[in-house]
């Protein structure tokens, strides 16, 4: 009797690049279904019934790790899409800043250095920095931008800005990582449910190999049609490159 083993190594950890994940669990659960029938030839070739028992568990974690993993994902886009669109005002907003300051401040070196010492650098934390910079600077030189009908509510809009946009930069940061480390939950998920998988088909291609009709249940629905597709796609293509009319039997 075999041992059920729910580790796989490291090296081991894939993920369903060839199958959707949900049509995988489906299968499986259609397999643990199939494989009750056959249980005592299952048993009998040597493979332990702990190992076809595990199946519906492994298929509820996977289903569980999908899940959360797709969550993530939608996460993600929502934050950073959201970061996206208040970054691109905030940043206009120190545009329209050191714009009005240069004109206020002209005429003094000091404040003109200044201002191209903010008006340096592309990261995302020295623009939104800037934003804050440029408000404290705005205040402290009011009687020169009030010279120019400057409107003053903009350095509050700035200072504003700048906490906003840092505390949607630290969440689409932090967003960015949880779908690794859900995807990464979801692989291993996954390649626990594939070694079982992989483990019953295996004593059911041996001891229904010449029994079709059970023979067919140890065998992956999703992969024989993809498989059909991609040969019936080959031999159009080489029909093709020859000259060749071909017809193209229609799926099954």
């Amino acid at each position: 009797m075999e041992n059920v083993e729910l580790k796989p190594q490291k090296s081991q950890i894939k993920a369903p690049h060839h199958i959707p994940m949900s049509i995988y669990i489906y299968e499986a659960d259609t397999l643990y279904h199939w494989a009750q029938e056959d249980k005592n030839a299952l048993a009998a070739a040597g493979l332990s019934m702990d190992v076809l028992e595990s199946l519906p568990n492994l298929s509820d974690a996977a289903t569980a790790a999908e899940a959360e993993w797709y969550v993530q994902l939608n996460s993600v886009k929502e934050s950073v899409l959201e970061w996206e669109k208040q970054a691109a005002i905030g940043y206009e907003l120190r545009k329209q800043l050191l714009h009005h300051f240069r004109f206020a401040f002209r005429g003094q070196p000091h404040l003109l250095a200044y201002l191209r010492v903010i008006s340096k650098g592309e990261s995302h934390a020295k623009k939104i920095q800037d934003l804050n910079d440029l408000a404290v600077l705005g205040r402290a030189n009011r009687v020169k931008l009030e010279a120019i009908l400057f409107d003053m509510s903009l350095l509050d809009k700035a200072a504003q800005a700048s906490f906003d946009l840092a505390m949607l930069l630290a969440d689409a940061t932090r967003d960015r990582r949880r779908p690794n480390e859900a995807k990464d939950i979801r692989d291993l998920a996954y390649s626990r449910l594939k070694e079982v998988v992989d483990k019953v088909r295996f004593y059911g291609r041996y001891v229904f190999r010449g029994n079709k009709e059970r023979l067919i249940g140890y065998r992956s629905e999703y992969m024989r049609h993809l498989k059909n597709k991609q040969a019936r796609k080959r031999k159009k293509n080489l029909a093709g490159k020859n000259g060749e009319s071909v017809v193209v039997d229609s799926p099954s």
